[in-house]
């Protein structure tokens, strides 16, 4: 007999758990230590495929663990923006392990037991946001992610790590404290529930001015989406080894944050209610002035992870711009967003580990020639980039003509031209950096006998570059999960 949906579940949050466990327990013997961190991945990625085929058919999994008080329980669900999330998670950590045992090893990193540890904790804190079944759950993984990515920010442990380790959890904490939390009991207060429902839970019950409020406290109460000013954690995490970075961008941290806002619009709030908040526009214009924003700022960083995590943060604005343009296309633009810039972005962040390792050049301006030395690695990031531009034949396409179809649906016409805006500014930082590492000769100053990265790390990032034209082309899995987001039926 096979494994029932709600053993999946529990599986899903297992995994890496035990995986955690056995990490700890071989901490002595380096390669069973990494092992067991690629066992875990592969088996949550099986066990979050087995999934896959209930939800598409229309199930919705669930299991409850506890009760807490009438109404607020400890609960899980599984939908469709759920299961594109922890798919996507699934499917990067494997893939992230490999890297991970390049770049800790190339690099001679130290407390690598302990950065499995919590990468693998951080994994299951993943699956407990995507799989939620309300806003109580959803709460408590988020907080846990938090946690569990605080020792990875300040692995490296120096006075720099400990500054940033301190912005990133002051900000994440006082934001999910002071708004996030708040607004759910507020929620709860005026519904009686915190549970997720297609369509929302709030019609009926709040609208005019306090409707607008509690949809502020939530977008800025989830800081993880890194709207603007709460965005600051984002970049000071960039002294953390590169597949952390990779893991903050890609895989765990933002993602957990712009999936809770699209989730919380989708299933607390509903389009049609928020449609008619007053006001409802100035947020969107916070989504759109991050967007512009965070991409002017990226045009002016010559350290090349810098660069990259303040194009994150437009990147994300993006999702949040979708979720509050309230069109069911643009949802369903903010829902695939989340799944190519994953790719996409995974791969950046890749190749500059991959640079780093191999060459220790760190900044944009030291670049020039290095294709000829590193041709696949810049080849994966050439790919990564046009997906952040957003051309054809590569995934972030799809995503942003969706969010294009949308605004127009909506005659957002603010939304339509920074998206056409940051498209051209998302260019201005990336294509220069193609440019020389293509075009320009090597700095004879900065020359080094280098090749490639360690071969596990090239793997890695060849696989999500290819994995990046790949959705282009068959973007059927994703696109049907996004349009059955409670919004457009497939």
């Amino acid at each position: 007999m096979g494994l029932m949906p709600d053993d999946l579940i529990v599986l899903a949050l297992a995994i890496p758990l035990f995986t955690a466990a056995g990490v700890f327990l071989a901490s002595s013997w380096p390669n069973l230590r990494e092992g067991i961190t690629l066992l875990g991945s592969v088996l949550l990625f099986f066990t979050v495929i087995a999934l896959l085929p209930d939800v598409l058919a229309g199930e919705r999994p669930s299991l409850q663990l506890a009760e807490i008080l009438p109404g607020l329980n400890i609960s899980f669900t599984i939908e469709p923006l759920g299961m594109l999330f922890a798919t996507v998670a699934a499917t990067l950590w494997p893939i992230n392990s490999l890297y991970s045992f390049g770049y800790m090893r190339g690099n001679n990193e130290g407390n690598q037991t302990r950065f499995y540890l919590f990468f693998a904790i951080a994994l299951s804190s993943v699956m407990g946001i995507a799989f939620a079944g309300n806003l109580i759950t959803l709460f408590v993984f988020y907080e846990l992610i938090t946690l569990s990515t605080y020792p990875l920010v300040t692995h490296a442990g120096h006075a720099k790590a400990r500054d940033a380790g301190r912005i990133y959890l002051g900000l994440l904490i006082s934001t999910s404290i002071g708004l996030l939390l708040p607004a759910i009991i507020w929620v709860w207060y005026l519904t009686g529930t915190t549970d997720f429902v297609a369509g929302g839970i709030l019609k009926d019950h709040i609208n005019g001015p306090l409707l607008t409020l509690l949809a502020v406290m939530f977008i800025f109460g989830i800081g993880k989406a890194a709207v603007m000013p709460v965005h600051k954690w984002l970049p000071a995490a960039m002294v953390a080894p590169t597949p952390v970075s990779a893991l903050l961008h890609a895989v765990a941290v933002v993602k957990a944050g712009v999936f809770s806002v699209v989730k919380v619009i989708a299933y607390i709030f509903g389009l049609e209610i928020l449609k008619d908040a007053p006001g409802i526009d100035w947020l969107l214009g916070a989504a759109c002035f991050t967007v512009v924003v965070a991409s002017i700022v990226a045009l002016q960083q010559d350290n090349l992870k810098r660069r990259l995590a303040y194009s994150t943060i437009g990147q994300l604005s993006y999702v949040v711009m979708g979720a509050l343009i309230l069109a069911p296309l643009s949802m369903v633009g903010a829902a695939l967003h989340i799944v190519v810039h994953a790719f996409g972005k995974i791969t950046l962040f890749f190749a500059a580990g991959a640079i780093y390792t191999a060459s220790k050049k760190a900044e944009v301006s030291q670049l020039n020639g290095i294709a000829k030395r590193m041709p696949s690695t810049m080849a994966a990031f050439s790919i990564g980039a046009l997906s952040m531009i957003a051309l054809p034949p590569v995934a972030g396409f799809l995503s942003k003509w969706y969010l294009l179809l949308g605004a127009s649906q909506e005659q957002q016409y603010m939304a339509m031209a920074v998206i056409v805006l940051s498209t051209l500014l998302t260019a201005g930082y990336f294509v220069p950096i193609i440019y020389a590492a293509y075009l320009k000769d090597e700095d004879a100053v900065q020359k080094r006998d280098h090749g490639e990265a360690p071969l596990l790390m090239v793997i890695a990032l060849s696989f999500t570059a290819c994995a990046t034209v790949l959705l282009f082309f068959f973007p059927e899995l994703p696109l049907a999960l996004a349009q059955a987001v409670g919004v457009v039926t497939p």
